[in-house]
């Protein structure tokens, strides 16, 4: 990626000008490089165009701290008000994804805490299309009414329905093979690929062997829920998934799983 593509995707973004784009991108990438090991901030920068390497110097002590300490950093050190920083943050974010692609940035994301990758996740669904991107959505589901689906088999609110499709769908991308992903990407809301890519980056190209209890307790810990609860979010997320799909994609997908998944995630959640 080019600087002046990544400045641009800063500017466009946060709506702000070169120069105070330039700056607040380099202070990001500082602030980001001090949560990072320093192995995984060099492997990043080695991926940023030339005029941003410098951003990023491993020599830097490794500090702790989560979004809110992230987020005041970067206010702190840019001059920018914390609702401006936050903005403008998320947009580094989105350029720092296509810059360094899918599986560097969920690499760098695992090193970061709870709240942190779900900065990150917002930033990536928000990131625009790159060259090795996900091609064109293809299916019939958009992204909100995946989730109001997924709200009415739930009774969950907005949030916490997006976050258990997330779940799922990571939980997902670890136990089917690349191949059955990539059939699926097209016809997912492009907001929702990157939960299905962190499974799979995990995963690798195979299907994991990942017993159903283990499959729900994946679920359950990426919730913070119960594994009934997680139980009930699974099988909604499929009845929503197969209306998203379609039979025929749907029918794929399960013939990758053992007969104990089909079994429960044939039945819905409710009435």
């Amino acid at each position: 990626m080019e600087y002046d593509s990544f400045i641009s995707v800063v500017q466009s973004m946060a709506s702000m000008g070169r120069q105070e784009s330039e700056r607040v991108a380099c202070v990001t990438l500082q602030v980001l490089e001090r949560r990072l090991s320093p192995g995984e901030a060099a492997d990043v920068a080695r991926l940023l165009p030339p005029e941003l390497r410098s951003c990023m110097t491993p020599e830097r002590d490794r500090e702790t701290f989560h979004l809110d300490g992230f987020l005041r950093r970067v206010s702190e050190e840019s001059g920018l008000d914390r609702p401006t920083a936050e903005k403008a943050a998320r947009a580094v974010l989105a350029a720092l994804r296509r810059a360094v692609g899918h599986k560097e940035f969920h690499d760098l994301r695992s090193e970061l805490p709870e709240d942190l990758q779900r900065f990150l996740d917002q930033a990536e669904a928000a990131a625009p299309p790159g060259e090795e991107d996900d091609p064109p959505f293809a299916g019939t589901l958009p992204y909100e009414q995946f989730l109001d689906r997924v709200a009415a088999e739930t009774g969950l609110d907005r949030d916490q329905s997006r976050w258990a499709t997330a779940a799922v769908l990571e939980a997902l991308g670890v136990r089917i093979t690349a191949g059955e992903a990539d059939d699926l990407m097209p016809l997912l809301p492009p907001e929702l690929r990157p939960a299905l890519t962190r499974g799979l980056v995990e995963g690798g190209p195979g299907a994991v062997a990942l017993p159903l209890e283990a499959f729900i307790e994946r679920i359950a810990e990426r919730e913070g829920v119960t594994p009934e609860e997680a139980t009930a979010h699974a099988r909604a997320v499929f009845s929503v998934l197969r209306e998203a799909v379609g039979d025929k994609e749907f029918e794929d997908t399960l013939a990758q799983l053992p007969d104990p998944y089909r079994i429960l995630l044939r039945q819905r959640t409710r009435g």
